[in-house]
């Protein structure tokens, strides 16, 4: 399973940042990222973040978008803390430089 999840939230200086939430193999990562131009960093969820990844996985649901199977891992991974596993320095594949 991998699936992606994505809204815009304001901070407490009413600026808007964007999350992604990635949900693949049995791990859940949380990443934000405010501007065009800027770098996407690790989010650590608050209560509203992970209501909203089981609203958008709910609205999912009816139209067969994920299984109940999915859904209820979705669940159960967003109750963990923290922003989960963190790829953002990984290499990507491509021809090697040797």
């Amino acid at each position: 399973m991998s699936i992606e999840f994505g809204w815009w939230n304001k901070d407490a200086d009413n600026r808007k940042y964007q999350v992604i939430v990635n949900v693949h193999g049995g791990n859940i990562e949380w990443i934000r990222k405010q501007g065009h131009h800027a770098q996407w960093e690790p989010h650590v969820p608050d209560d509203e973040d992970r209501a909203r990844l089981v609203y958008e996985a709910d609205k999912r649901l009816p139209r067969r978008l994920i299984t109940q199977k999915q859904f209820d891992e979705i669940k159960r991974l967003s109750e963990n803390t923290g922003p989960g596993a963190t790829t953002l320095g990984r290499k990507r594949a491509g021809p090697s430089s040797d």
